[in-house]
């Protein structure tokens, strides 16, 4: 940590909370960066913010400026962000080559568990998480958001894999790798825009309260890595997964015509998702990284006490 502390800059609110044991969540930026225009980001990012601090916690969206690894933003670090054009998409393979080179990006999943990790913030809310992606099994696409829970101790608090993922495949490869995955107030997995797949939760836990004591439990008895949790979108604003099959089926045929592949992938689906759904996807995507910052926060207060 001593050596990592060269690159880091914690802002000084995040900083103060953590010397005072108070609840921290992190909150990563390829939602800013890759996941909405312009100033859309920068609102949206601004809120779960806000909400965050309303539910007694103290936020930290995490991302590389210039070199630097960011452990919250102020308002002026988000700004500038958000209207950054040349904003790298940065997991554990390339963080450190964005900081060493001086290039500016935005988190994903793995990447803000390492810097959360490193600033000592436990828990960490996002959308969904990376995956087994569909074909797989020919394409050898899985994110390193899997090997990054197994490995890294943060609670990350998500609407399920995304359900442009292989499901049953991303739970199995979590499994393997012994981490828990616990869906919230259900029995059975969420699939980000929708409340159900076809998937039984492997566990579940219904107050913030017993998932934090089930990660000191864990933390007690020495096992290592971390810990998914999965909370269905509200009712309100879900799309039903029937529905948004047909959506990935058809976004999934012109990713293939197009020959998008690696990296582009996920945005290219989420993108064409956006368009076939008249912009529905992107309203719910925008209420359940609400609902997770809630919840985050939550845990997070029930962790300090």
């Amino acid at each position: 940590m001593a050596a990592a502390l060269q690159h880091i800059d914690i802002h000084p609110r995040v900083a103060e909370a953590l010397a005072a044991g108070r609840a921290v969540v992190a909150l990563e930026s390829t939602i800013i960066t890759h996941g909405m225009p312009w100033p859309q980001n920068n609102e949206m990012a601004m809120e779960v913010e806000s909400l965050i601090t309303q539910e007694g916690a103290v936020p930290a969206t995490i991302a590389v400026i210039d070199g630097r690894l960011k452990i919250g933003l102020s308002a002026s670090e988000r700004e500038e962000l958000a209207q950054r054009k040349d904003a790298m998409k940065l997991s554990r393979a390339d963080l450190a080559f964005a900081i060493s080179q001086g290039r500016t990006g935005g988190t994903t999943v793995a990447a803000t568990m390492i810097g959360a990790h490193l600033a000592g913030i436990p828990v960490f809310a996002t959308g969904g998480i990376g995956g087994v992606h569909r074909g797989a099994e020919k394409s050898f696409d899985i994110s390193s958001d899997l090997e990054e829970l197994a490995r890294t101790p943060v609670i990350v608090v998500s609407a399920g894999p995304k359900a442009i993922l292989d499901i049953p495949k991303t739970l199995e490869v979590l499994e393997t790798r012994g981490v828990p995955v616990v869906a919230y107030g259900t029995a059975t997995m969420p699939a980000f825009w929708s409340r159900e797949s076809p998937c039984p939760a492997p566990l579940r836990l219904d107050s913030p309260e017993a998932i934090a004591e089930f990660q000191k439990t864990r933390a007690a008895l020495g096992i290592p890595g971390g810990m998914l949790i999965a909370n269905p979108v509200p009712r309100q604003m879900e799309i039903p997964s029937a529905e948004m099959e047909a959506y990935i089926a058809r976004a999934e045929a012109d990713a293939a015509a197009a020959g998008i592949g690696g990296k582009a992938v996920t945005p290219f689906l989420l993108g064409r998702i956006l368009e076939l759904t008249g912009g529905r996807s992107l309203k719910t995507n925008i209420e359940l990284v609400k609902n997770n910052a809630r919840l985050a926060a939550r845990i997070a207060v029930a962790l300090a006490s």
